[in-house]
């Protein structure tokens, strides 16, 4: 691997030096951190991660490569992967490329050599910051983070047409907002015939196709611009039962009268822990989202709280009095992460299979 200086520039000032590895290019966008010690690849794939410069807080990545079945989107979602520890060997028996000759081949810079326990440090001071993976900073790099401003996000994620991912059970409707493979690959899991719609795709569209669930999807960005979306969800949520998984989760929010807010850093990672506050029942989950539903403001809709972050109390579920619908803040899809909550996914199809009996997520 041949390596080159280049320079991690914030907002405030700070720079960080290292050797370039990957795609010779330049990326600007917001900078965020993983915590996980594994899982790279997914996460570099995850489309929530769109236009994010992704921090990973272990110390050594690229160390099994990557494989030809762990990706969550066809190509690399972050616009930049800054390590402290690139690994250029990597060992494992499905690896097919190392972590920089797939992120060349990808158009996907990195960075590696940065000391990244002070950078994490810093950003979970300043919070989410604005930041430039570039050869140098100068003056003009950083006038142009203080007015860079995220095009449409969601926009760019989901699908630009309608497909399906055939199988031989119930019949689910998929709203993409950035959808992760692994979503499908939880729903075929239980013989799930899978339509995938366009974000934009109106209400009357998605029941012409006579779906027996609606499951809205993962996705980046802040949900708070996606109004376009919220008469959508409030048709659909009354018409067959519905599951929100992270976005989805938030949108489902705004549309019964909750509303959302940017975290100081977010929750990236898999080790977050989860309480059902209905059962009492405790899961580590897999998370990776810088938006939440803001508690108070469910006080009053026909929402009901009813999962919780056990260290900061963030809104981690909800469901609709009355209708079958919920929505989960984390992924029980789990790639990566663990398997505690996977069984989301078969409440999902019990609410399908009763026909949309109101239950309780």
């Amino acid at each position: 691997m041949t390596t080159n200086k280049r320079a991690l520039v914030l907002e405030n000032g700070s720079v960080y030096w290292g050797e370039g590895f990957g795609a010779d290019c330049d990326a600007m966008g917001e900078l965020v951190f993983n915590t996980g010690m594994t899982g790279y690849q997914e996460s570099l794939t995850d489309l929530s991660y769109r236009g994010q410069l992704l921090t990973f807080t272990y110390p050594l990545i690229g160390n099994y490569g990557i494989n030809a079945v762990d990706f969550e989107s066809l190509k690399p979602a972050a616009s930049a992967v800054i390590v402290h520890e690139v690994a250029t060997q990597p060992s494992n028996w499905r690896a097919t490329q190392s972590l920089p000759e797939w992120a060349k081949a990808m158009g996907l810079p990195g960075l590696t050599g940065v000391d990244t326990r002070t950078l994490t440090k810093e950003i979970r001071s300043l919070g989410t910051v604005r930041a430039a993976l570039v050869d140098a900073p100068s003056d003009d790099i950083f006038e142009q983070l203080k007015s860079f401003e995220q095009p449409d996000l969601v926009e760019q994620a989901t699908t630009k047409s309608v497909y399906v991912a055939p199988n031989t059970g119930l019949n689910v409707a998929l709203i993409d907002f950035g959808m992760k493979n692994s979503i499908l690959r939880a729903l075929a899991k239980r013989q799930i015939n899978v339509t995938v719609f366009p974000a934009d795709t109106d209400a009357e569209t998605i029941l012409n196709t006579h779906p027996d669930g609606v499951l809205l999807s993962n996705g980046p960005g802040d949900p708070r611009t996606m109004t376009s979306c919220l008469t959508q969800i409030r048709t659909l949520e009354t018409r067959v039962p519905l599951m929100g998984i992270c976005l989805g989760h938030q949108l489902f929010a705004l549309a019964n009268g909750a509303e959302t807010f940017k975290m100081h850093e977010g929750h990236r990672g898999f080790n977050h822990a989860v309480k059902n506050l209905q059962t009492g029942h405790l899961a580590f989950t897999s998370q990776n989202h810088g938006y939440a539903v803001d508690a108070a403001s469910v006080v009053g809709t026909s929402l009901v709280v009813t999962h919780e972050e056990v260290n900061d109390h963030i809104v981690e579920g909800l469901r609709l009095k009355d209708q079958s619908a919920f929505s989960v803040q984390f992924h029980p899809d789990a790639a990566p992460g663990p398997h505690d909550a996977d069984d989301l996914f078969d409440h999902f199809v019990d609410l399908m299979t009763q026909k949309g009996a109101p239950q309780h997520a």
